[in-house]
């Protein structure tokens, strides 16, 4: 007997729930589609592409409205002889400067066996690798930036490439960038000549409402699921709570797949809103569980402390009072403890990843300002991710959170 076969009881096609799909339309993105397909009408036209930038959070639309729009750009091009676009992809998730974004376009433009190191190169010999591609390629180059505030405040590839023609580095090619970012503050942290060269538009992808969320998974599960799989009221409760949360498709469509996931693990042929919930609490410790790889002991015991005070109703707390139950907990523990600065900077990393909210108190003159924490996810998920980090062997969390 084989160990594997085919299992249809759930899933139709379980990819078109998947991050790569691709939809044929984006209804729920209609206005800001007309917006940035009025920015690349130039291009058609065969003239200078604009600089585009999307903003909003993670989840919204900004990468899928990207492709959808330079496919058809690309494709629709093809119709007029003198004109030639290419889009050309990065994402700058892993790229925290302007150097590594240029060798990454090089090595995108170049064949495999051809390619750069990202090492040991002049800032400016790269630019001119980059050139050199980009003018070999001809006409007009699109070149996608996701994630462009990751490249932090080394900015200057924002200011060579839209001057590359005007400083005659490129004659043949036309390059526009449109830039995605889940940062609505950086292009406050632009250099003043960064700004003024890129002159770009601004389009802002707000959070999706659970009405959109709720359509977006109902065309996604009628091809995803087979018929009458989804109880009455999986597709609400799915959109929901990503509605609650961030108002990202992504995770709406992530809790769906999850839910439909352990309705097949347990060989169940419905999904419930039981499913719904188990899933939800699922993703929510895998997140956590990525989230602390990277947390030191230290950014460990600081959430342990948010957790402790969390469980004696005592949040959201201001920092010295997570700091006083850090060095509770580490006394107990015979360790060395952190500075109060120190803990204040894991305090803002795990806010930064979406663990703790943190609160805004302005009391004006008198009183400053402060802040306040909380858990921003589900207390027993953070007790059981936290039971399983491997640095915290030594800790009885149940004991400590008691």
């Amino acid at each position: 007997m084989p160990v594997f076969e085919r299992d249809r009881t759930v899933f139709e096609d379980e990819d078109i729930l998947r991050e790569n799909y691709q939809p044929e339309r984006l209804e729920e993105r209609e206005d800001e589609l007309e917006e940035f397909k009025a920015y690349l009408q130039p291009v058609i036209n065969g003239k200078q592409p604009r600089n585009v930038f999307l903003y909003g959070k993670t989840g919204v639309g900004k990468t899928a409205a990207t492709k959808y729009l330079l496919d058809h750009l690309e494709n629709d091009a093809e119709q007029y002889d003198d004109l030639s676009v290419t889009t050309v992809y990065c994402n700058c998730e892993d790229l925290s400067s302007s150097y590594q974004v240029a060798v990454e376009l090089v090595n995108r433009l170049r064949p495999v066996d051809d390619q750069i190191s990202s090492t040991g190169y002049p800032l400016n010999e790269v630019y001119s690798k980059l050139y050199d591609e980009l003018e070999a390629l001809g006409g007009t180059v699109i070149l996608v930036l996701d994630e462009v505030d990751q490249i932090g405040d080394d900015d200057s590839i924002l200011y060579q490439l839209p001057r590359a023609r005007a400083n005659d580095y490129l004659d043949e090619a036309k390059i526009g960038i449109v830039g995605i970012s889940n940062d609505f503050k950086f292009r406050e942290g632009l250099d003043p000549r960064v700004e003024d060269t890129l002159c770009e538009r601004e389009i802002h992808f707000p959070p999706y409402d659970a009405n959109d969320l709720r359509a977006i998974l109902e065309r996604r599960a009628e091809l995803a699921f087979r018929p009458d799989v989804l109880e009455d009221g999986v597709i609400s409760l799915c959109a929901a709570f990503a509605a609650q949360d961030r108002g990202s498709a992504r995770q709406a469509l992530d809790l769906l797949f999850e839910a439909g996931d352990l309705a097949r693990r347990n060989d169940q042929k419905s999904v419930t809103e039981d499913h719904v919930r188990s899933a939800r609490e699922l993703l929510e410790k895998r997140q956590i569980e990525q989230s602390l790889l990277d947390l030191t002991t230290h950014g460990h015991l600081t959430l342990l402390a948010v957790a402790q005070l969390t469980i004696e109703d005592a949040t959201p707390a201001r920092k010295g009072d997570v700091y006083d139950r850090y060095e509770t907990i580490v006394r107990k523990l015979d360790r060395d403890t952190l500075s109060d600065r120190r803990i204040h900077s894991h305090l803002n990393e795990l806010t930064m990843l979406g663990i703790l909210d943190r609160h805004d108190h302005n009391q004006g003159r008198a009183g400053g300002v402060y802040y306040e924490y909380e858990l921003a996810v589900d207390l027993d998920t953070v007790l059981s991710a936290l039971d399983e980090v491997r640095a915290l062997d030594a800790i009885d969390v149940s004991n400590l959170s008691g």
